[in-house]
């Protein structure tokens, strides 16, 4: 949700993240927070400045189900989603009838990139397929060609012909280019040359340390302390690595009520320095971490 007049958006007061216009929580249209699970009744106008233009922004799998209803009319359309397959048999039956033929457009997360073999599956498209190229981690790229790959491959599997459509606005990225060329070997070359530039992995390991505190100043001097000894580690032995950034707020600043700060080490061996901190159990150690979000 976002005020056109104010730019108001709903924060969720524990995590400190957007919270989500979910329509069919209850009779009444709800706003959730996928990382907490707190919800808060829709108001009617902008909470801040009582504007009537308080509405839906951006395109979720409800808008784009939606849309395919109206412009298809008479289709048979489905949601696949974290909300839609929370049930233990959700899967196999939203696979099942796929298979079958009961639903002829399926809409859906990146639940639908990996493992579909429908031979009656012949057209795919992306919404929306450069929004996961601004996230602040160094893998971004990398994901957004392995996934929009993946659910192109779901297209024309058998003896019929498949068409994929991606939609961005980026039409010039390179994830987005080697993509829709299907030429891995391309943004290999690429992004294995920006990596070695910007000096990460493979050419260095990575350790991620996330301090959490319910008091914003109190995580910050904490972090701070750490990062401070582990400097003094490094210099004193002579060291020019590993780089120490931060502490930073990440891009998630706040999870049930907990503040989060976070530093990164990056080096050919920055673990064997973090054994050195004192970390208390507020401390998480993530090493060679998956994402950075």
């Amino acid at each position: 949700m976002l005020c056109r007049d104010c730019g108001y958006l709903p924060l969720c007061p524990s995590c400190e993240v957007a919270m989500s216009l979910d329509q069919e929580a209850s009779i009444h249209a709800m706003l959730r927070c996928h990382h907490c699970g707190r919800t808060r009744r829709l108001e009617d106008r902008c909470p801040k400045c009582d504007s009537l233009r308080y509405r839906p922004f951006g395109v979720g799998t409800q808008r784009v189900e939606a849309e395919a209803r109206a412009v298809f009319a008479g289709a048979r359309v489905a949601r696949w989603d974290s909300d839609t397959a929370r049930g233990r048999d959700a899967h196999a039956r939203m696979v099942a009838e796929l298979e079958a033929g009961a639903i002829d457009i399926v809409v859906g997360t990146q639940l639908l990139a990996k493992g579909l073999d429908l031979p009656k599956l012949t057209t795919v498209g992306v919404v929306d397929a450069d929004v996961g190229l601004s996230l602040p981690d160094y893998r971004a790229a990398e994901r957004t060609f392995q996934l929009l790959s993946q659910v192109a491959g779901r297209a024309g599997r058998r003896d019929r012909p498949g068409q994929v459509v991606i939609q961005t606005y980026e039409p010039e990225a390179p994830p987005i280019v080697a993509a829709a060329a299907h030429d891995y070997r391309g943004f290999y070359e690429a992004e294995i040359a920006h990596r070695r530039r910007a000096g990460y992995p493979p050419f260095s390991r990575l350790v991620r340390l996330i301090y959490r505190h319910p008091n914003l100043e109190a995580g910050l001097e904490e972090a701070s302390r750490v990062a401070s000894e582990l400097r003094v580690l490094r210099d004193a032995a002579g060291r020019a690595e590993p780089d120490i950034l931060g502490p930073t707020r990440p891009f998630i600043p706040r999870v049930r009520g907990e503040h989060r700060w976070q530093i990164l080490l990056r080096g050919r061996r920055p673990a064997a320095l973090v054994a050195e901190v004192r970390l208390g159990e507020r401390w998480a150690v993530d090493v060679d971490p998956g994402s950075l979000l």
